[in-house]
């Protein structure tokens, strides 16, 4: 188990905790937005776009952002500003364990023309201890249910809090590592690599990415995204200058690479 620094095992801590969707000693820094009583309902999909679908919790859901500064939002821009015809759905709800993101699977994929999945769920589990063994059904049945439908999935990893012990929190890691690789999809290792422990790009609960952290989110998930795009695009964007002309033209700009992640709402 590689070393970790005790200021970075306290802010995973205070990650899982945010979490929950029952109260917690986090919710006296800053309020938890309530879990919705019913997801939202499906809208109609008239653009004919294929679309990226992310599952996911608050950290999807942009807990404590504007709609359009939550990383969705900016995977769109970057999709849009590449020229792909290519449709983002948020579908991020704070408190999700993976058992809720099963739950309503089958409306997160009734969007239309699905091509991609981002999977960022788990952390929940996590917070309350739940057997690991049980979150690893809840993940392994969505990307299942994805590939039946001839989804492509991308799954963020996540990390257990500390206080359950290093061999639950290892197991825990493991379990993204091996989806990957049994499933034979992509992994980033960690959603929040680069952004957590770093106040200032926190929100003042260091806990939730602020408008800089989520840029940061949203490159690492777009250096990962935009191959598994490039491969199922089918023409949908245009295409590339002649190479020597695009040879005279800048540098693109470098994206930071995918690391393992810790935790994630």
């Amino acid at each position: 188990m590689p070393a970790r620094t005790l200021s970075t095992l306290f802010v995973c801590l205070l990650l899982a905790a945010a979490c929950s969707r029952g109260p917690s000693a986090t919710e006296n820094i800053a309020a938890t937005p309530p879990a919705p009583a019913a997801q939202p309902a499906a809208h109609p999909d008239d653009s004919g776009r294929p679309k990226i679908v992310v599952l996911g919790d608050s950290l999807t859901a942009g807990y404590g952002l504007l709609e359009q500064q939550a990383y969705p939002a900016l995977l769109q821009q970057k999709l849009n500003a590449d020229g792909y015809g290519w449709e983002v759905v948020n579908a991020g709800i704070s408190g999700d364990t993976s058992a809720a993101g099963l739950q309503r699977l089958d409306w997160a994929l009734g969007q239309g023309d699905v091509r991609i999945l981002i999977l960022e769920l788990g952390a929940n589990d996590g917070l309350r201890g739940l057997p690991i063994s049980e979150m690893k059904k809840n993940l392994a049945a969505i990307i299942e249910h994805a590939h039946e439908k001839h989804i492509a999935v991308l799954l963020a990893g996540m990390e257990a809090p500390p206080n359950f012990g290093p061999e639950y929190t290892v197991s825990f890691r493991q379990v993204y590592r091996d989806l990957a690789k049994q499933y034979k999809v992509t992994l980033l290792p960690f959603l929040l690599d680069k952004v957590a422990g770093n106040a200032a790009l926190n929100q003042s609960d260091g806990i939730h990415p602020n408008v800089e952290g989520a840029q940061i989110v949203a490159d690492s998930v777009w250096h990962v995204l935009k191959p598994m795009v490039d491969s199922l695009s089918g023409g949908l964007r245009p295409p590339e200058p002649p190479h020597d002309v695009a040879r005279g033209g800048p540098m693109p700009r470098s994206a930071p690479s995918a690391h393992s992640l810790p935790l994630v709402r």
